[in-house]
């Protein structure tokens, strides 16, 4: 980084309202605000059933003879397509919001967006024979007899079988050796017999799902194995798309996928690769975590290195997700008195992971320069900063207490209030919190039961606005959770600003809107500790987290933003920019 530095420069470099993995790249690529494409968010709303939904992606199927395809919710021009009109191709290795992936002059692997085979963002299995084990958040929970020395005859979990809503499965049995600490699982997978060893990760299994006499789902997954006694505890990743046969395209040209695979062995396909969700939820160590991290690493340089073998001239881009991932999940090491520490001294191995990925990035880069010639520009940025996450804000609560929400029944907020909005009373209800950054009003004639009408929105608006901006935390020293709130107005602009919330929250350094209130939660109080492992996050004010920035070329260092880098790495190769595209060119 510092070579790159001394050779050309460096910046921070402004991200996108809100400063969401989806929303930035999005940005990255077609060279617009979100309104210009259409991603605000992960998650967008119903309008009828005021739900929550995933906001990256969707299925449709026009009539029940053809099969259902994805759609990608991204709208907008990527730059990459602009350079294949033009004959330039592209190699992108991951791109966020590229699933399905886009069609162009080169070849596209899809990133972030990719769901696993159940349709979810990470859903993961936990076999146990914990007698009270108790479900854990996106997760399957596979309830095992206590071992007696035999074989236990389990299954794997498959996708929802479209006609009966049932999830196929795959037998299996585990035959459990505790003289070798070891497990062998046999199945009708590959291999017939996998190994797995005490405090381990397995090898890839490749599986196959039956969900008719002539039809099948095919997918590839891995185990870990936490511990054998006093317990029986068995891990099981989330089961990804087989890059030879995913279940719907991953890559362009389709076959691209599965001829990686070919050459670099099997690969993580899901969006979310590292496995958060499992430490997330305690089942697996924070060792396990960072060797599954490791792997995740090796194959991501793997398939960069062997693109840019044979990559000559154009545009290329590969992702690294990792850092991201290991700041999520580690940051409560940085703070001793994070909440998710809960009192106890954080454990030292573990103070300086973060740094660790950082040098870990950086001899990547070093590897990158191998390739790079005087006509070559090297671009390497981060979407976001990071923070730390120490105290979630119940939005929907706060929107209750002002009137602006309204629950059935006299329902107070709390766990009898529930999630999914399910007790709240549309009729009364003024507005609502959806997502990880944004207030939607209940508007007539938008929402389903709407009781705002548009001549009184702008003074909901206004009022919510007010009461929100300056909101203090009174448990932590009066300190300041929310630094502004403002309309979608303000922020964005472009055909799809209609999509947008209508209000966008600009949370301060060690707040975010808490994990309840984001899927339509009204839990008790304002504000609640966040005691989960993952400690840090960027979804606050944008102006707090700007990326980073490093060319190998002089630059224009001030006033950089993510929507001039499609812009710039155009005007590199030659191409103007395309009509739509809001930012700039940052090279001389």
């Amino acid at each position: 980084m510092e070579r790159l530095r001394d050779t050309g420069g460096y910046a921070r470099i402004a991200t996108t309202t809100p400063a969401q993995t989806p929303v930035a790249w999005s940005s990255f690529a077609t060279g617009t605000n979100p309104g210009g494409h259409g991603i605000f968010d992960f998650i967008r709303r119903d309008k009828k059933t005021y739900l929550p939904d995933l906001a990256l992606n969707r299925y449709e199927q026009t009539n029940m003879f053809l099969p259902p395809k994805a759609v990608n919710l991204r709208r907008g021009t990527p730059f990459w397509e602009l350079l294949s009109g033009k004959g330039i191709g592209s190699t992108v290795l991951r791109c966020p919001c590229t699933y399905p992936p886009d069609p162009l002059h080169g070849r596209i692997l899809s990133g972030m967006g990719v769901p696993d085979l159940r349709g979810g963002l990470g859903t993961t299995t936990f076999y146990t024979s914990v007698g009270d084990a108790e479900h854990r958040e996106s997760e399957n929970l596979v309830r095992l007899p206590p071992s007696a020395g035999g074989p236990i005859n389990t299954h794997i979990i498959g996708p929802r079988d479209p006609k009966t809503g049932n999830s196929l499965r795959l037998e299996i049995t585990i035959q459990v050796d505790p003289l070798a600490r070891q497990i062998m699982i046999r199945s009708a997978g590959s291999p017939g017999l996998l190994e797995v060893r005490e405090g381990c990760w397995s090898d890839w299994l490749r599986v196959k799902f039956k969900q008719g006499l002539l039809r099948s789902v095919r997918g590839i997954l891995r185990f870990h194995l936490v511990s054998m006694e006093p317990e029986f505890q068995l891990y099981a990743s989330p089961v990804n798309f087989d890059p030879d046969l995913p279940l719907f395209p991953i890559s362009s040209p389709p076959q691209f996928a599965g001829d990686l695979a070919l050459r670099i062995g099997l690969y993580h396909t899901t969006g979310m690769v590292e496995d958060h969700t499992g430490l997330n939820n305690e089942r697996i160590s924070e060792e396990a975590f960072l060797d599954q991290c490791e792997t995740v690493w090796r194959e991501r340089e793997s398939m960069m290195l062997h693109e840019l073998e044979r990559f000559d001239s154009g545009f290329f881009y590969c992702l690294y997700d990792t850092p991201d991932r290991i700041q999520h999940m580690f940051w409560r090491f940085r703070e001793p008195d994070h909440p998710s520490n809960r009192g106890k001294p954080p454990r030292g191995e573990f103070a300086r992971v973060i740094e660790d990925c950082y040098r870990r990035c950086d001899s990547v880069i070093g590897k990158v320069l191998q390739f790079v010639d005087d006509q070559t520009l090297l671009i390497t940025l981060s979407d976001h900063g990071f923070n730390g996450f120490r105290r979630g804000v119940n939005l929907n609560t706060w929107l209750h207490d002002q009137g602006y929400l309204a629950l059935k029944d006299g329902t107070k907020p709390g766990e009898e209030a529930g999630d999914l909005f399910r007790h709240v009373d549309w009729e009364k209800t003024k507005a609502y919190a959806l997502g990880l950054s944004g207030i939607y009003l209940n508007l007539r004639d938008r929402e389903e039961h709407g009781i705002v009408t548009h001549d009184e929105s702008a003074s909901v608006k206004a009022a919510i606005a007010e009461g929100l901006t300056g909101l203090r935390d009174h448990e932590v020293a009066s300190a300041v959770a929310i630094r502004s709130v403002k309309t979608r107005e303000e922020v964005y602009q472009g055909p799809f600003l209609e999509e947008a919330p209508d209000l966008l929250v600009n949370f301060a350094s060690g707040y975010r809107i808490s994990w309840t209130s984001s899927l339509g939660g009204i839990p008790r109080g304002h504000f609640e500790d966040n005691v989960k492992k993952w400690s840090g996050d960027h979804i606050i004010d944008p102006e707090l987290v700007p990326g980073v920035l490093f060319m190998n070329h002089v630059f224009q260092t001030s006033g950089a933003r993510l929507i001039d880098l499609g812009p710039t790495i155009m005007t590199a190769l030659g191409v103007p920019k395309g009509p739509s595209m809001e930012g700039e060119s940052l090279l001389p």
